[in-house]
């Protein structure tokens, strides 16, 4: 893999998918083993590339059973959609990895969604709370990259972007797409670490509008990530780092 490291700290490592796969795994295995006996919280993400590499994970056995026994697992984001929905982020995590892997119960945290979406954050907030501590997020936070430059359910022109008064977690209504709840600017700012995850030829353009146009995280939202400094690992094959040009 090639490593690349920005004014901002962050880094960006880009290599196969299956590299790429396997440094998702590693960046796992660490945060199990900063939280100690605690464990840590780990947030997965939405998409169709998560769901491949939870299924990687299992055929490769690439989380350790010490991984799989002290990691807490959540979402980043999700749908006000029950966990049987095919639209449901942690459902998409329950089936194809937590299932699989035996992760136990109590180590499983999906956003309440039996809730109203206030109701459903205020719980979330408590858990994440009680598991990392007061003012902090996740130890680990997995993110896409869509294809209109949002990550979690922070889309362009989202209020949140402007103002999450200081919140970590939030709901929003999202305009044709429905409630979401979602971690906020501010709460990827508390995160201890941050990965993005984007594969191919179609984000090379999302890719390109984040590090090369201007400064505008309300329309471009995943640029708030250039407020998190080195906490922040980008996971690219090369396709879609030819969004980046030259470096």
């Amino acid at each position: 893999m090639k490593e690349t490291i920005l004014d901002t700290g962050a880094r960006f490592l880009v290599g196969t998918k299956e590299e790429l796969y396997d440094q998702a795994a590693v960046q796992v295995a660490e945060a199990r083993s900063a939280g100690g006996n605690e464990g840590a919280v780990v947030a997965c993400s939405g998409g169709s590339t998560p769901q491949d590499w939870y299924r990687w994970c299992v055929q490769t056995r690439a989380l350790s059973a010490a991984a799989v026994a002290q990691t807490h697992f959540t979402v980043s984001d999700e749908r006000c959609v029950p966990l049987a929905d095919p639209q449901s982020n942690f459902g998409h995590a329950d089936r194809l990895l937590l299932d699989p892997l035996g992760v136990p119960r109590a180590h499983r945290h999906p956003w309440a969604v039996d809730l109203t979406p206030p109701a459903a954050v205020a719980e979330h907030r408590a858990t994440i709370a009680s598991l990392a501590g007061p003012g902090r997020a996740y130890d680990l936070c997995f993110l896409g990259l869509g294809d209109d430059s949002h990550t979690a359910s922070l889309f362009p022109g989202s209020p949140l972007l402007d103002d999450d008064q200081g919140e970590l977690f939030a709901t929003i209504e999202v305009p044709r797409k429905g409630w979401r709840l979602t971690i906020t600017p501010a709460g990827l700012r508390a995160c201890q670490h941050v990965v993005v995850l984007a594969l191919g030829a179609g984000k090379a353009p999302a890719v390109r509008r984040v590090f090369r146009e201007p400064f505008d995280p309300v329309n471009v939202p995943t640029q708030i990530l250039q407020k998190c400094g080195a906490k922040v690992l980008w996971l690219l094959d090369e396709a879609a780092a030819a969004g980046m040009g030259a470096i």
